[in-house]
């Protein structure tokens, strides 16, 4: 089975460990609270290793909606 990474579209084999899934949850804007909507994200070993994730999934955030535009 594969997956692919979420910002490099990088096709990842079920046999990479050292690749992570993530899920980035929306909180409500005016009371702070966690509603149940969240967004997966993948990230390849590759970014992973280049230290590029956080960005990545920052980057990705922003994309979503999750995250304003000029955080």
């Amino acid at each position: 089975m594969l997956w692919k990474c979420s910002a490099s579209n990088y096709f990842v084999s079920y046999k990479d460990h050292t690749s992570m899934q993530v899920n980035v949850v929306e909180a409500d804007k005016v009371t702070g609270k966690l509603n149940s909507q969240f967004k997966t994200n993948a990230i390849w070993e590759g970014i992973h290793r280049l230290g590029e994730s956080e960005d990545s999934i920052l980057q990705l955030a922003k994309a979503d909606g999750i995250v304003s535009k000029n955080f």
